[in-house]
């Protein structure tokens, strides 16, 4: 299997990131920019469908996902790490922890999809459901989730970096995945240590959701709600953002 990672930073504490349903190892906005790169090391792996990987063939589930994820800190010569997911991310974190629960520090989740079926009434299914083929909806979907408050000119930027970065088939399996998944019954009761951040502006993945989602989950979970943002706070509150992560991680 290819591999395909990029990194930044020199620190002692490795720090995998996996990507969102528009993101890909380049989507990350600001989040390397002003990460502290002498106690972190942060990796970027590309799933597949993504971005480099985006010839590679599989069955684009987040159960998928954190198995390449774990392929590739092998790769790395990683054996403990903490984990980091955006939105989809965080359901395919949540199933990394299932894979190989002694070896991540600490989880967290940036506006995190949780590891069970994601409620949906029928006019959401049609737009999440409908958007591999539709730019139109996409660009709904992002300016929903960050509370139709930010530029029509970002919004398109953003479309233009999901549709450049993965494609038509792994978009329309993976929002399957993270949206009907299950993976409930085999949580246990980890006691690794897990944050969720939600942004004050994302109706979606609200910080009511977490709490609902979870928060009932997981015995060990802090919830941080991040103001001026919405679903993407590593592009609208990078800063606010990596500081939250970091002075978490640093305590694990």
């Amino acid at each position: 299997m290819a591999q395909s990672m990029r990194r930044v930073g020199n620190g002692d504490h490795a720090v995998i990131c996996l990507h969102g349903w528009f993101g890909s190892a380049e989507g990350w906005g600001y989040l390397p920019e002003v990460a502290d790169l002498q106690a972190f090391t942060y990796y970027f792996p590309e799933l597949r469908g993504y971005g480099a990987r985006a010839r590679e063939a599989g069955e684009y589930t987040m159960e998928e996902y954190a198995a390449d994820a774990l392929a590739a800190a092998d790769a790395a010569g990683l054996h403990n790490f903490s984990v980091v997911g955006h939105s989809m991310g965080g359901k395919a974190a949540a199933a990394l922890l299932i894979q190989a629960p002694e070896r991540v520090r600490a989880l967290v989740g940036v506006s995190p999809v949780a590891p069970a079926p994601v409620p949906m009434d029928e006019d959401s299914q049609g737009l999440f459901f409908g958007a591999d083929d539709d730019h139109g909806k996409r660009k709904a979907i992002l300016d929903f989730t960050t509370g139709n408050r930010l530029s029509s000119a970002w919004l398109d930027t953003m479309v233009k970096h999901s549709v450049d970065n993965s494609t038509v088939a792994a978009f329309a399996a993976a929002v399957r995945s993270w949206a009907n998944d299950d993976y409930t019954d085999r949580l246990g009761t980890p006691q690794t240590p897990i944050l969720v951040i939600a942004g004050e502006h994302d109706p979606a993945l609200s910080a009511d959701v977490m709490r609902q989602s979870w928060l009932q989950l997981y015995p060990n979970v802090e919830l941080v709600e991040l103001a001026a943002c919405g679903h993407y706070a590593m592009y609208e509150a990078p800063v606010a953002l990596v500081t939250q992560i970091e002075a978490f991680l640093a305590r694990h």
